[in-house]
């Protein structure tokens, strides 16, 4: 629920790391100098890492932090959690 919540929030964030992932793909498809394209990349690189972050911050606070969940939802959700965490940095 609470993705849902805050949609239009995170929909806007997805828009704006699409385009500029469609900033990069312009980079490469043009003349654009390695120096600019590696700053676009990172760039990127740092919105999506933003976007894992606050998805996750709001999967702690909901699905293990909350008040009332059993132990066993809580420790589902948190062994979901490390598996993504693991998943993500690889």
């Amino acid at each position: 629920m609470h993705i849902i919540a805050d949609r239009d929030k995170l929909l806007a964030r997805v828009r704006r790391i699409a385009g500029q992932v469609n900033a990069v793909e312009r980079q490469l498809a043009g003349d654009a100098g390695c120096s600019e394209t590696l700053q676009l990349v990172a760039s990127v690189r740092g919105a999506v890492g933003s976007l894992m972050e606050e998805l996750i911050e709001q999967h702690m606070r909901e699905h293990v932090a909350r008040p009332g969940l059993t132990d066993e939802a809580r420790t589902a959700a948190t062994e979901e959690m490390l598996a993504l965490i693991r998943r993500y940095g690889k």
